[in-house]
């Protein structure tokens, strides 16, 4: 079990609910089915097969929301669409309007959505109720935001926040690139994204990031919008100005580790998860610490 991408929120530290009462809040939100006339459906799934819904290891919890989509392409409801705009104008003799138009793409839409094929996906989130963490693997904001709306919806009164910090990501970035050095315990790669206050945007893949290109473009009043970083030689990925941890990558050293020690998929999966979460624990840590800690208003 380990995360691609990292939507980091904040909990308070040591949150007072326990495995048992989150575990009884999400049983009455768990995936159904989709209705033959739903187009989704959004629910609370195990995120090991035939297990619990807060899968838990060492006092560090794992969640799943699962989404069931019908695959109704919209190319699809337009053809089934226009034929029947056709049929009417062949028989009534008649153009059918705009709205019309609209109204014949709804009701084919629901014409064919019972026979429809469904896909589902699942987006896991890690609470750490010790240290007040709650991170989601979504690469798109609007997903993570799906998870934090439908637990706000089993947890009354979830104390989930956005984290603030007292340095903007950009800001941070651009002094780093502009000084050539990262933060301690981390070390500059070469991806990179630059963009002007015009919104041209430079971007570096696999390229150097040494020598005097980059803060000539500091200079001429670009800020870095992304970076791609290593922690600790352990983990890498790229920080971006919305503080966004994307392409997130566990080094060889850690999984040869979960290799060592696993002897069979059950243990395998909760010494990744074991080891994942606590490495990330250090990482976010740190990248506070980078990021000029958090507001002490909202810490």
């Amino acid at each position: 079990m380990w995360f691609k991408n990292m939507q980091a929120y904040r909990l308070p530290k040591n949150w007072e609910m326990d495995v048992g009462q989150l575990e009884e809040r999400l049983a009455s939100f768990t995936l159904q089915p989709c209705n033959a006339t739903d187009a989704q459906s959004l629910g609370w799934v195990a995120p090991r097969d035939g297990g619990p819904l807060v899968h838990s290891v060492n006092r560090q919890w794992l969640i799943g929301l699962g989404t069931e989509k019908k695959l109704l392409p919209s190319s699809v409801v337009k053809h089934f669409a226009n034929e029947r705009a056709k049929e009417i104008a062949e028989t009534e003799g008649r153009r059918v309007g705009r709205k019309e138009m609209r109204d014949l793409r709804e009701a084919i839409t629901l014409e064919l959505l019972p026979r429809a094929f469904t896909h589902r996906r699942t987006t896991y989130g890690w609470i750490d109720p010790i240290n007040g963490w709650l991170v989601i693997d979504a690469s798109a904001r609007a997903k993570a935001e799906e998870f934090i709306e439908h637990l706000h919806k089993s947890v009354d009164g979830l104390p989930v926040r956005l984290v603030n910090v007292n340095q903007s990501p950009s800001a941070a970035m651009t002094g780093w690139l502009a000084d050539g050095d990262a933060p301690a315990g981390f070390t500059l790669d070469q991806d990179l994204e630059l963009r002007s206050a015009e919104d041209a945007k430079v971007r570096y893949v696999k390229h150097t990031l040494e020598g005097e290109e980059i803060p000539k473009h500091i200079a001429e009043g670009k800020v870095v919008t992304r970076v791609a970083l290593t922690w600790n030689d352990k983990v890498s990925f790229q920080l971006d100005e919305k503080m966004q941890i994307k392409r997130l990558a566990f080094l060889d050293i850690l999984k040869e580790q979960a290799d060592e020690q696993a002897e069979n998929d059950d243990e395998r999966f909760d010494i990744d998860f074991t080891l994942m979460t606590g490495e990330v624990a250090h990482l976010l840590d740190d990248l506070m610490q980078a990021l000029g800690g958090e507001r002490e208003d909202q810490a």
